[in-house]
């Protein structure tokens, strides 16, 4: 029975994070804005995300260190409430005060949104990796694929509403939205029960933050997390602009969200079934696939290459967050895994900053060509590569230094 349970805390588990993964589609609300608020700049509205990603590994953060205090409802119900705030607060804007609004939009979105969807992320995945010990990569990635899909799930939703309602009635009825969900979901996620006769302190092994942050694994594998999501943000952030710069509609680039979701239960289930270095080689194979197919469509205006490195860059960037879970949870154990991977989720604060700026410097610099970019990304793929093979060092040297070998 609790096996058959599993299933639907993890369906549950999987629709609230696509309501929090609307945080991601603030691309769908920054044109509005900047309609009611002329003389905000696209940096001073690009800011807004890159504040709610910042937000958004703190809350995961803070998320690991309430587990071990409070229930999982506790932490989802306090997030629920952090995102109705926020938004409410956005729907409060003033029109007729430019300045402030955009201060309380970086305090409302940012700051409450980014912190209220980080303890929501970290508590589900963190909780639901406890009733499956034995398919982690499975269960993560099917939870970060409703995450990456939620701004593509409910963006025609927010759409609509911004066309009919306008923006700031769209955010008061948003915040509802997600703050009801959030609340009924809560019930379903609760920590399983260990069997009875078990001894819950060997099952659950692991080795804690003071023990992770010491190890050369952790750094190194970091590092190739922050690579790979640099490769994969400068196609991610401009897959619509890339489509329309080779002759086709905007709507195409949207195929890297499906994929970026697609690549997390994939990459997931092949760590599962192979191991987690089976699994790099294969995330690096797909930006190195990305990389060729682009810089080859770009060189020939072929738009059939353009669409397969669209593709393949989204299984790559999609695959990371499942590989840093799943990574993190065999390796450093479950007993910690809530603050461990709280801390692992900051890989994505360099990444979002380095990212964006390198792929908006070289187009710019190349009078708006793409080439560059994809050279960048073959260069990302190269680098990931040698750190793969620092990384799997560090682990077989870790490894030997342990009592026990910890699977990787």
């Amino acid at each position: 029975m609790a096996n058959n349970k599993r299933w639907l805390y993890l369906a549950v588990g999987t629709l609230l994070l696509i309501f929090c993964g609307l945080i991601y589609g603030w691309s769908l609300f920054k044109t509005p804005f900047s309609e009611v608020y002329t003389g905000w700049s696209l940096s001073q509205l690009s800011m807004t995300f890159t504040i709610s990603m910042i937000f958004f590994c703190i809350g995961g953060f803070v998320a690991g260190k309430l587990a071990a205090k409070f229930k999982p409802q506790i932490i989802i119900i306090l997030s629920a409430i952090f995102l109705l705030v926020g938004f409410f607060g956005v729907s409060r804007l003033n029109p007729d005060n430019p300045s402030s609004s955009l201060t309380m939009l970086y305090i409302c979105y940012g700051v409450l949104g980014g912190s209220g969807v980080g303890l929501t992320y970290n508590c589900v995945i963190g909780t639901m990796n406890k009733w499956f010990p034995d398919k982690p990569g499975l269960a993560s990635g099917i939870m970060m694929m409703g995450f990456g899909l939620g701004a593509l799930i409910l963006g025609s939703i927010a759409t609509s509403l911004v066309a009919s309602k306008g923006i700031f009635t769209t955010f008061m009825i948003l915040g509802i939205m997600i703050f009801v969900v959030l609340l009924i979901g809560s019930f379903f996620i609760k920590v399983p029960e260990a069997p009875a006769g078990q001894s819950a302190a060997k099952e659950l092994y692991g080795e804690g933050p003071s023990v992770m942050l010491k190890s050369a694994s952790f750094w190194v594998f970091m590092l190739w997390c922050i690579v790979v999501n640099i490769g994969g943000l400068m196609v991610v952030n401009s897959a619509a602009s890339i489509a329309v710069a080779f002759g086709a509609p905007a709507i195409v680039g949207m195929i890297v969200s499906v994929f970026n979701g697609a690549g997390r239960v994939i990459v997931g289930t092949i760590y599962d079934r192979k191991a987690g270095k089976f699994a790099m080689v294969v995330d690096m194979l797909f930006m190195f696939a990305g990389g060729i197919a682009l810089l080859a469509g770009a060189k020939t205006m072929a738009m059939v290459l353009i669409l397969i490195g669209l593709l393949a860059m989204g299984l790559c960037y999609g695959g990371n967050p499942t590989i840093c879970s799943t990574f993190i949870n065999r390796y450093y154990g479950p007993k910690y895994f809530s603050v461990n991977f709280g801390i692992g989720m900051f890989n994505l604060v360099p990444a979002a900053i380095i990212g964006p700026m390198i792929g908006s410097a070289l187009v710019e610099s190349s009078g708006g060509k793409y080439d560059s970019n994809f050279v960048a990304i073959l260069v990302c793929a190269v680098i990931s590569l040698v750190l793969w093979v620092v990384v799997s060092k560090c682990v077989e040297k870790e490894n030997a230094k342990r009592e026990e070998k910890r699977p990787f």
